[in-house]
């Protein structure tokens, strides 16, 4: 077993008879949601609320789905994937492209799980340029401001044309080499305007499930 699929199933051990959970994207969280899936079959009672790039996934393999307006309390657990992982549980996400809407998500639930395998660890955030999300309009003019804090500023495109988010917005991917303070940065980057999110999630991790080449699998808890 590689180190994704370990990963994902055992993240699927959180998951207990009753939840309501969040369903975000990435390679290793395939495997959660195929291994849900399996336990629904086996008389296992969820909802879930998944990202788009998840959802034709979570129905294929039989998971009820709940739309988010039907919540009136946050979700039990939401499981994720990231894109970096530092030694203090931030990370980078966005790689998607939905930043935005798992940001969402993991914030309105009671324990936030990420799931991944031992190549996104690194030992300071950076490496991954950074997704910015921003408005169409004056997206020019954000992203010169996004490299005046240090970065190079490539706004993200798709057959030719720019790519468009799940919200309507285009995403600057944003390369700093290395990001030593996360949470000040992300602070700076949500005040300018024209900038929606960024993928830095800082003091959200409850829960880092890694997946190594030899099938094992290390947890540790985060914040």
């Amino acid at each position: 077993m590689d180190g994704k699929k370990a990963a994902g199933e055992k993240a699927a051990e959180y998951i207990s008879d009753g939840m309501r959970i969040g369903l975000g994207t990435g390679s290793t969280v395939y495997w959660t949601i195929l291994r849900i899936g399996e336990l629904v079959k086996e008389g296992l009672r969820i909802e879930a609320v998944p990202s788009v790039q998840t959802e034709k996934l979570a129905r294929e393999v039989g998971i009820p789905l709940l739309l988010p307006a039907r919540l009136q309390a946050p979700l039990d657990l939401t499981v994720d994937g990231a894109d970096e992982v530092s030694p203090k549980d931030e990370l980078i996400k966005g790689g998607g492209g939905a930043l935005l809407r798992e940001k969402m998500i993991a914030s309105f639930s009671d324990r936030f799980i990420v799931v991944v395998d031992h190549s996104k660890c690194v030992p300071v955030l950076g490496r991954f340029p950074l997704p910015v999300e921003v408005v169409p309009f004056g997206w020019e003019m954000t992203s010169r401001q996004l490299g005046q804090m240090g970065c190079e500023p490539v706004l993200r495109m798709r057959d030719g044309a720019p790519f468009v988010t799940d919200n309507g917005n285009y995403v600057i991917d944003c390369q700093f080499g290395s990001i030593p303070n996360p949470g000040e940065l992300t602070v700076e980057l949500n005040k300018l305007p024209g900038v929606v999110e960024n993928g830095l999630f800082v003091n959200m991790a409850d829960l880092i499930v890694v997946g190594h080449p030899d099938g094992t699998v290390r947890t540790k808890s985060g914040t």
